[in-house]
C-alpha cells in the first residue's frame, strides 16, 4: 500500500492546472469510487475497531492509529447501502478534511490515476436531491462516483453554523445589504452553509455550483459593461470542483483585467495540506479552513469595513 500512495507527495504540483488525483475504491460490488489524494493522509488494512456506544451507525469504531484515536465511518452505510462485512479483509483510507482527521471504511483500494478537472462533471440530473455524489466521471468506459464527503461528515457530526454574538454589529449589518458576494461550492451541503452564514452578515449572494460555471458568471457581467471587482464584494470559491477547480478559476480571474482585482477567499476542506504558497502562486487573497462560522463572517465583515473605508 505504501506503493499506492508514492504520488501523493507530488500533489502539490498540480496545483493551478486544473488537475487532480483521485484515489479509486470499491465497496460491495464493482461499482468504482473516487476521493481526491489531497485529502487522503494514508491508506491501510482495517485496524482493529473500538466499538463507540451511542455513536451514529455510520461509526463503525475508533481506531488508534500514530497514537490518535480516529474514528472510522462506514462508506457503505454512509451512502445508504448494508454495512461492509468481514472487516479484517476491509481497508480504511484516513483522511483529512475541514481540519478533522477521520477514517473510510471501505472494501478495496485500487490505484491512483491523474485526471483533468474538466474530465469531472456534476452528477447527472435525474440523481434526485438525496444523493451522495458531488461529481462523477469516466475511466476505462467505467463510471466513477466522487462522494460528497462534506454531507456524510455534516450528517454524522453536525457543524455548528451559529455566528457568536460581537462578530457583525448593527453597523455593519446596515452596510451589508448593499453588498453582493459570489460564493462556488460543488458540495450542496457546503453551499448551503455559507450561505446561510452570509445571509446573517446581511449580504446579497449569488451561489454557483462550479468554477467553470462562476468564471462565466464573471465574463457574463464583464461583457454586459459591470465591473466585478466593484460590483461584487468577494468571490468565496471551494477548490474543488468539476469542469474547473478553484485554483484555475482564480488563475483565469486573474489574467483578465475586466476583474482582476477581485478579492478571492480559498474556502477549503484541504485543511492538512494547504499552505499560504499555494494561495500566493495562483493569486488568490486569502484562503480559509472549512467550515468555521466565525472565521467565515469575520473575513466578510473586514471585506466590508475595507469596501466602506470603515
Amino acid at each position: 500500500m505504501a506503493g499506492l500512495m508514492d504520488s501523493v507527495n507530488q500533489r502539490t504540483q498540480l496545483v493551478g492546472q486544473n488537475r487532480l488525483e483521485l484515489l479509486l475504491f470499491r465497496l460491495e460490488g464493482p461499482q468504482l469510487y473516487g476521493i481526491n489524494v489531497f485529502k487522503v493522509k494514508e491508506v491501510l488494512q482495517c485496524p482493529k475497531l473500538t466499538i463507540m456506544p451511542k455513536s451514529s451507525p455510520v461509526v463503525r469504531g475508533v481506531a488508534n492509529i500514530r497514537g490518535g484515536t480516529i474514528p472510522i465511518l462506514d462508506l457503505s452505510i454512509a451512502t445508504g447501502r448494508a454495512a461492509l462485512e468481514d472487516l479484517k479483509t476491509s481497508f480504511v483510507i484516513i483522511t483529512e478534511y475541514n481540519t478533522k482527521v477521520q477514517g473510510f471504511l471501505v472494501r478495496s483500494v485500487e490505484r491512483i490515476v491523474n485526471m483533468n478537472w474538466e474530465e469531472i462533471h456534476p452528477p447527472p440530473k435525474g440523481t434526485g436531491r438525496d444523493h451522495y455524489l458531488t461529481a462523477v466521471t469516466r475511466l476505462d468506459q467505467q463510471l466513477v462516483e466522487i462522494i460528497d464527503v462534506e454531507k456524510i461528515l455534516a450528517e454524522v457530526a453536525p457543524t455548528s453554523e451559529v455566528i457568536s454574538a460581537g462578530v457583525i454589529d448593527d453597523q455593519v449589518q446596515s452596510q451589508a445589504v448593499t453588498k453582493h458576494v459570489l460564493i462556488v461550492d460543488d458540495s450542496s451541503v457546503a453551499r448551503k452553509q455559507v450561505l446561510r452564514c452570509l445571509q446573517t452578515v446581511g449580504v446579497e449572494v449569488t451561489a454557483l455550483n462550479d468554477g467553470r460555471e462562476a468564471l462565466n458568471y464573471l465574463k457574463k457581467m464583464a461583457d454586459e459593461g459591470h465591473n466585478p471587482d466593484k460590483e461584487l464584494l468577494m468571490l468565496i470559491s471551494d477548490i474543488e470542483m468539476p469542469e474547473m477547480d478553484g485554483y484555475t478559476l482564480t488563475t483565469e480571474i486573474r489574467s483578465d483585467p475586466r476583474m482582476q482585482k477581485l478579492h478571492i477567499l480559498l474556502h477549503t476542506s484541504l485543511s492538512g495540506v494547504f499552505n499560504q504558497a499555494m494561495v500566493k502562486k495562483v493569486g488568490a487573497d486569502d484562503f480559509l479552513a472549512k467550515f468555521k462560522p466565525d472565521d467565515l463572517a469575520a473575513r466578510v465583515v473586514e471585506r466590508i469595513r475595507v469596501a466602506d473605508g470603515g
